[in-house]
């Protein structure tokens, strides 16, 4: 039994599942952030069935956050690379680590510590703000659709 798809539902969240909303796809791209390219590395580092990374690359690859690159003798190494498509996902995980370090494993436990390469400085908790700076819940959010016309639950 495949996994619900979510084609004909007009929203951005559903449509973000649909390209990245698969167990494994995350992990791959997090892994492509920290530099992972090859098929090899991929494998590595999640464990994942080779049949089912196959798939995820492939998938990556189609929706344009990742490409397959050529390297060496052609056709023989290929390498994946985010795109910046794929690269715009950072915000995303660093949001999901955020919110595991915090409700999974409690600030005291966590088991990786995450901090900005230049100072040296852990990351700010992420936040969602207004254009001005100011920060918002779901509870002060709303969506307009194309005619403008307010629609309360905003996704």
């Amino acid at each position: 039994m495949g996994r619900k798809r979510f084609d004909e539902m007009s929203c951005a969240i559903a449509q973000t599942l649909n390209q990245v909303g698969d167990w494994w796809t995350l992990l791959i791209v997090r892994d492509a952030m920290k530099g992972a390219r090859r098929f090899s590395d991929f494998h590595e580092s999640t464990g994942i069935a080779k049949n089912i990374l196959t798939d995820r690359l492939n998938k990556l690859v189609e929706n344009g956050i990742m490409v397959r690159e050529e390297v060496g003798v052609r056709g023989q190494r290929q390498e994946y690379v985010l795109t910046e498509r794929g690269e715009a996902l950072f915000p995303i995980l660093m949001a999901m680590q955020q919110w595991g370090d915090k409700w999974v494993y409690g600030e005291k436990e966590v088991p990786l510590e995450v901090y900005d390469v230049r100072t040296g400085e852990q990351l700010a908790p992420m936040a969602v703000a207004n254009q001005s700076g100011e920060q918002v819940s779901h509870r002060d959010i709303a969506g307009r659709d194309p005619n403008g016309r307010a629609i309360r639950e905003a996704g």
